[in-house]
């Protein structure tokens, strides 16, 4: 196994981790700023606020996307196990 492998490798690692947890990442940015606008025009302060609807979004986007990132996980691990005699010479 050279570096270029390795660095292939890594690439597609990081690009597979950014590509799984991107829509739980925006969906939480996005409820948070939402929460933090509305916190700030009402001045309600309440922590409880911030944690719920966040948790809510998260589970929503894991059931709306749940099979999608399986799938993107499962052909970046079936194509390494495909791949792996490559790899390992």
């Amino acid at each position: 196994m050279n570096s270029d492998t390795v660095v292939y490798l890594a690439r597609e690692a990081m690009f597979t981790v950014l590509l799984v947890s991107a829509p739980i990442l925006i969906s939480t940015l996005v409820i948070g700023l939402l929460i933090s606008f509305f916190q700030a025009v009402t001045h309600l302060q309440e922590q409880t606020l911030t944690f719920v609807p966040k948790i809510v979004g998260v589970l929503a986007v894991i059931v709306l996307f749940g099979s999608w990132m399986l799938n993107v996980m499962l052909s970046y691990m079936s194509g390494l196990f495909i791949n792996i005699n490559r790899y390992i010479q």
